[in-house]
Order: structure tokens, then C-alpha cells, then sequence
């Protein structure tokens, strides 16, 4: 899983541009420094067969002074107006949502989520397709580590 994930985020951007932080169980801490912009990312415990990869990542955007930004790319396309709310364990969280992409609404429910992985064993997005429901779940072992090797790599603004 470990090179699974560092070859699927490797290759979805030229190799010159990103650094890796780290990998963590299934999750993976990156940089690219064009723009500045460091992120933890994790694919779903199952990845489907969909027509693109789903993960979700918490990014840091130092230079437009975002820190801890929670966005999942849904492994399938979220039918109009259908809701999709990301649980961790036992807290739920509202996302707003635009095709197969998710974000918290707001910086405070970013922190919220962030807060919660850190000390979750499970996360998971669901909604509905044009087809029918959908779950999409994460591991969030090695996830607190990625997250602050992400925002460490920020912070040191190299």
C-alpha cells in the first residue's frame, strides 16, 4: 500500500516539482513548491473502478495562509443536490460539495475534522450516485503524522 500510494501521487505530477515528506502506513505527506503547497493525502481503504483514483488530502497553502484544509475526491460523481457528510468514528461532519469533490464548509469545521483524525481509528465519506449510495473509507493510521509532516513542510517555507 505504502509504494502503491507514493507511486500513484509521484506520477500525477512532474517528478521535479514535489517533494516527499514521508510515508505513514497509508498515508503520504508531500510538498510542491510551485506554488508553495504541502499536503497528507491517503487513498480509500477500496478503490473501486471509477474513472478516476479517489483520496483525501489535508493541504497547507502557506503563502495564501491556509492551514489544514480537508478535501476528498469522491470515487464516484455525487448525483445533484445530494448531501455527503464524512464521519469519523463517532462525529459527523456536513461537507459542502461540487461533482466528485468534498470540502468542510469553513476553516472551523477543517479543524474540527483535522482534530478528529487525529485520534480516529476510521474515517468515511458517503453519498449518493446517479446509480445509488456510496461509502468511501480510510484508514486514518499514520494520518496524524502526515498531517504535521504536511504542515511542517510548510512551515519551514522551503
Amino acid at each position: 500500500m505504502k509504494r502503491f500510494l507514493l507511486a500513484a501521487v509521484l506520477l500525477s505530477a512532474p517528478a521535479a516539482a514535489r517533494d516527499t515528506l514521508g510515508v505513514y502506513y497509508g498515508w503520504g505527506a508531500f510538498r510542491d513548491v510551485r506554488p508553495l503547497h504541502c499536503f497528507a493525502i491517503a487513498q480509500p481503504v477500496r478503490l473501486g473502478s471509477g474513472k478516476w483514483r479517489p483520496f483525501a488530502t489535508v493541504s497547507y497553502w502557506p503563502v495564501q495562509r491556509v492551514r489544514g484544509q480537508v478535501h476528498v475526491r469522491l470515487s464516484r460523481e455525487r448525483r445533484a443536490m445530494a448531501s455527503v457528510v464524512l464521519n469519523i468514528d463517532d462525529r459527523r461532519f456536513p461537507m459542502v460539495a461540487g461533482g466528485a469533490d468534498a470540502w468542510a464548509p469553513d476553516p472551523r469545521i477543517d479543524a474540527a475534522i483535522v482534530a478528529a483524525m487525529r485520534s480516529g481509528r476510521m474515517m468515511r465519506i458517503s453519498s449518493q450516485s446517479a446509480t445509488g449510495g456510496f461509502t468511501d473509507a480510510y484508514l486514518l493510521k499514520g494520518a496524524a503524522t502526515a498531517i504535521d509532516s504536511a504542515a511542517l513542510g510548510c512551515a519551514r517555507g522551503r
